[in-house]
């Protein structure tokens, strides 16, 4: 199963490396000088030399990356303005600069953080207040583990243990319908280790006989947690998916 983060808050991650390259285009000849920001190019700037163009080509870049980022800014609208003065006192050394460097790393850093548990704390509501009213639904069965699944086609075959490998057809998908992985999709079944997958995955392949289809709600406890995966899953993420038990392989 594919492993899928967030571009939301790819935005430090392209300032951070901006910073770091436009600075390398200040001159070396003297450690004073400062990077002039009374007239800014026009439209039909030109740059003279090479270094000029890689420094302009570096700040088309950082532009484009910060543009890209706006809408998605975790907490809030971007500032601009407390943006572009925080850059400029950096890279021109101002004394004006409110935060030294390791102050703004560890405010960030706790921003972020701020912002991620906050929004993991949503998603673990919103999880919870759906697996409370879905459980009954029509055809529903919840576990004792909390784990919730329809049955939408009874296989006939044998049940696998925990030591087997499988082969399985699968969609999964989360709560708004998005679609993260999907091997109908590849168009190729997948053959996994029951101890390989997430626990709500190991839970129900023990239900299900070959021959099986399913239907699968599986609580965040039991898929990726608080950790969740990749830029898709959000931590706390209640997981969807479809199975299709296709047959069984003896353990390794």
């Amino acid at each position: 199963m594919a492993c899928l983060k967030m571009k939301k808050y790819s935005l430090w991650l392209v300032a951070a490396v901006a910073v770091t390259l436009i600075a390398s285009c200040r001159t070396s000849k003297n450690a004073a000088d400062t990077v002039s920001t009374a007239t800014p190019p026009h439209a039909s700037y030109v740059p003279a030399t090479d270094v000029d163009t890689v420094c302009y080509a570096i700040g088309v870049n950082f532009g484009n990356g910060l543009r890209e980022s706006m809408n998605n800014f975790p907490g809030g609208e971007t500032n601009m303005k407390a943006l572009k003065e925080g850059f400029l006192h950096a890279i021109n050394s101002d004394t004006a600069q409110v935060m030294t460097a390791e102050a703004a790393q560890a405010y960030i850093q706790s921003f972020m953080m701020a912002i991620q548990q906050k929004d993991a704390a949503a998603e673990k509501e919103k999880g919870d207040r759906f697996l409370a009213e879905h459980r009954t639904a029509e055809g529903v069965i919840t576990t004792e583990s909390g784990l919730q699944y329809r049955i939408l086609k009874q296989g006939d075959g044998a049940k696998p243990t925990a030591e087997n490998q499988v082969q399985v057809h699968y969609t999964g998908k989360l709560l708004d319908g998005t679609v993260f992985d999907s091997s109908v999709e590849r168009g190729e079944p997948a053959t996994i280790p029951l101890t390989g997958v997430i626990a709500g995955w190991t839970e129900l392949l023990q239900l299900m006989p070959v021959g099986s289809k399913y239907q699968v709600w599986i609580p965040s406890e039991l898929g990726y947690g608080p950790q969740g995966s990749g830029q898709t899953i959000k931590p706390n993420s209640v997981l969807e998916f479809e199975v299709e038990l296709l047959g069984i392989e003896s353990g390794e």
